[in-house]
């Protein structure tokens, strides 16, 4: 029996790991549940699964959601609902697949409980690498990848060694807009970007995905996980989404994982490692795939994932800046203030006018992301 707590319960990857439970049960006991605004799908999750600790966003959704729950369900809600839904209970793993850099305090403070971290949400690396690596390392727990692109990427280092490795390659699909030019982009509206053509995920990494800050922030999440240098991190266009990603030895022998696009699947490794699972999953078929196509990136197509790599580079606040500007400009996009392209002109502006602390502290994270936040309201 595995204990786990979920953060982001009613979001695409809450959702699909609560599947993941179902499919498999007598292997699962979940210990706390925790959601942002959509009180009634999580009170239909919490009455469920009954865990021991609930969180919601706010007081007032805590009061609503509250005469709906269970008797003996502990019910919490704001930051400090998150933590005690991540740290307080006695789940041996955590997934974190709140998204946004929200997740942070949470996540810290379960690695801080011992907690073993089925890591969805890529802020977290992303904001406090260097804090979360280092105490996951300090306090011996494991930070296991739940993006499809970094569980494939685990799985083709699995027995290997990490020295070994000449070059890892993420798979990007595109997104919607991938085979349109930037005239093209100009008038594009917000239901255009949330169809995405190969994934079912929530509304704000669809629109990354668009940006191609999605992956931004995963090459960024690889370096964190993987021990890499950006050098050695790379990103290939597949819009079929068939490769996950692969790893390219010093021998010349590549490794890839490959499957149908199934968020379920990576969620379900990370929980069961180093075990695997029965899956209700497709199984893949090459012959009816028939063929796999590649683009190399083009970075002036897609800006968005050259500031990822150079703030990669420049380190300290630099990442934690690029996340919170794309954040706010994400969801002023959704709200129809700004054009597509306004996001990117959002992100380099702030990253512009941001002077870079080498080595923050948590406090100094949280700065750098109110600042960075305030700037791209304002512009």
């Amino acid at each position: 029996m595995k204990k786990i707590a979920l953060i982001g319960s009613t979001g695409s990857i809450g959702t699909q790991t609560l599947d993941v439970v179902r499919q498999h049960p007598g292997q699962f006991e979940v210990e706390g549940l925790a959601a942002g605004g959509n009180i009634e799908l999580f009170a239909e999750q919490v009455n469920r699964f009954r865990p021991k600790k609930a969180s919601v966003a706010t007081k007032e959704l805590a009061e609503r959601v509250r005469p709906q729950l269970p008797q003996g369900v502990e019910l919490y809600y704001g930051e400090q609902g998150l933590i005690e839904v991540a740290a307080g209970t006695e789940a041996d793993t955590v997934v974190t697949a709140i998204v946004g850099s929200a997740g942070l305090p949470a996540t810290i403070a379960a690695i801080e409980a011992g907690k073993h971290i089925a890591l969805a949400n890529k802020e977290t690396l992303v904001t406090a690498g260097h804090l979360v690596t280092k105490a996951a390392k300090r306090k011996g727990v494991a930070l296991l990848p739940v993006d499809s692109e970094h569980s494939a990427i685990f799985q083709c280092l699995n027995g290997e060694r990490i020295e070994e490795v000449r070059q890892i390659t993420l798979t990007a699909s595109g997104g919607s807009f991938r085979d349109l030019t930037r005239e093209q982009l100009q008038n594009v509206t917000v239901e255009d970007a949330l169809k995405h053509p190969n994934w079912s995920m929530g509304a704000k990494v669809t629109i990354d995905s668009a940006t191609m800050v999605n992956k931004g922030l995963e090459v960024i999440e690889a370096h964190w996980l993987f021990g890499l240098p950006y050098e050695q991190i790379g990103v290939l266009l597949h819009p079929e989404s068939i490769i996950h990603s692969f790893v390219e030895y010093r021998d010349g022998s590549v490794i890839a994982q490959l499957g149908t696009p199934d968020m379920r699947v990576p969620i379900q490794y990370a929980l069961s490692y180093p075990r695997r699972w029965p899956s209700e999953a497709k199984s893949l078929s090459l012959a009816e795939v028939g063929k796999l196509h590649f683009r190399e990136m083009d970075y002036t197509r897609f800006p968005c994932l050259r500031l990822a790599f150079e703030c990669g580079k420049i380190g300290g606040t630099a990442t934690c800046v690029y996340n919170a500007a794309n954040e706010v400009a994400v969801a002023r996009f959704l709200k129809g203030n700004i054009s597509f392209l306004q996001i990117e002109t959002i992100i380099e502006t702030v990253l512009s006018k941001h002077d870079v602390q080498e080595k923050p502290d948590l406090e100094g994270i949280r700065f750098a992301d109110r600042w960075a936040r305030n700037m791209a309201e304002s512009l």
